[in-house]
């Protein structure tokens, strides 16, 4: 069993955005006791003695966080590469330079749109300016700039226009990742769920735009003949903390009929190696066929464990994205509905 590679520090899941896509938990309003700058210090320092170099500080808002440029130093001085996952907003010049002087490494700003009006619309916040003002403190302070789109139905015909915003602002990267439907995007799912001619007239902006640009792009997938290997296979090389202190393998993980293992009751390297939450779908022990017999058991794994149960109420089963999977028809029938369905409206989560 390799060593975990990275970390995903959920900071909170307050967030002053209200993004129909967004992938956190529903019942987020119980996560209100945030673990404390020490007990993320003790994480921190037991995730590096287990092997983690990378240390992805996130959220919900990690800027709400009123300890962020300690928990940034924190995390520096353990020889942790770090990297804030923001929506930017609270990303002042002055707080960008507590957290350069804190050591922070990398920045990864998330934007819904290009235009103001569509940006605002999706976070239900008037932000954008904010963003895109942030983009070019960022770069101003020297730091690399990832810029992030999640990509829906309602966004996804201005990808041409967001790489230009991306390289306008000097970004170093961009992700163009499609909607993952967990949380409050399953709710949205049949408005957020491209067409396939959306799709493919994405896809041949990203191919031109290689050119000039480092973009990685995130085919959805229901669209896809195969699942992708969630998160490297199970419990392989990533591990996220909530805001609580719950440990899973990924962030979308809290919602399987799993025993929890929290940071505040056991050390993370024995959750790590031991922990129910942590064993259950690791390694191809667990495999029922096809993907038992399948030559692709080690490739993608088996798909995703949390997109398997929440397509089919069962986490074991073959991920239905696969097209070998005998509940592949309950993806084509979401497929053939987004390729047939007039423009829904978004419902907005609440605010909190």
């Amino acid at each position: 069993m390799a060593d975990p590679f990275g970390l995903l520090a959920e900071l909170t899941y307050r967030c002053p955005l209200s993004c129909a896509y967004c992938s956190n938990p529903l019942n987020m309003a119980e996560y209100t006791d945030e673990l404390t700058l020490p007990e993320w210090q003790r994480v921190f320092t037991e995730a590096r003695d287990l092997g983690v170099l990378q240390c992805h500080l996130s959220g919900g808002e990690p800027l709400l966080r009123r300890d962020l440029v300690a928990l940034v130093a924190s995390a520096n001085a353990l020889g942790l590469y770090t990297n804030l996952v923001t929506s930017a907003i609270g990303l002042t010049r002055p707080k960008a330079e507590q957290l350069r002087d804190a050591g922070l490494d990398h920045v990864q700003i998330s934007i819904q749109a290009d235009a103001p009006s569509l940006s605002d619309s999706i976070a239900g916040l008037p932000s954008f300016r904010r963003k895109v003002d942030a983009m070019r403190v960022v770069k101003e302070l020297g730091w690399p700039l990832t810029v992030n789109v999640v990509l829906h139905r309602q966004n996804i015909d201005r990808v041409a226009e967001v790489l230009d915003l991306a390289e306008d602002v000097g970004a170093d990267r961009v992700e163009l990742a499609n909607t993952q439907y967990y949380g409050w995007a399953w709710r949205n799912r049949d408005a957020l769920l491209p067409s396939r001619a959306q799709l493919e007239a994405a896809e041949q902006v990203v191919r031109a735009a290689r050119d000039r640009l480092s973009v990685i792009y995130v085919v959805p997938d229901y669209y896809s003949d195969y699942p992708k290997p969630c998160m490297g296979g199970w419990a392989a090389r990533q591990l996220t903390v909530t805001p609580n202190g719950d440990a899973l393998p990924c962030p979308a993980a809290q919602s399987l009929p799993l025993p929890t293992a929290s940071v505040r009751s056991d050390s993370l390297a024995r959750i790590w190696n031991e922990s129910p939450v942590f064993t259950a779908y690791r390694g191809t022990g667990w495999m029922p066929d096809p993907c038992r017999s399948c030559d692709r058991r080690e490739v993608d794994f088996g798909g995703c464990r949390c997109q398997a149960f929440q397509l089919t109420g069962d986490a074991a089963r073959t991920d239905p994205v696969c097209h070998l999977s005998p509940d592949h028809a309950v993806v084509t029938d979401a497929v053939a509905a987004a390729n047939s369905v007039v423009d829904l409206q978004l419902v907005p989560r609440p605010h909190r």
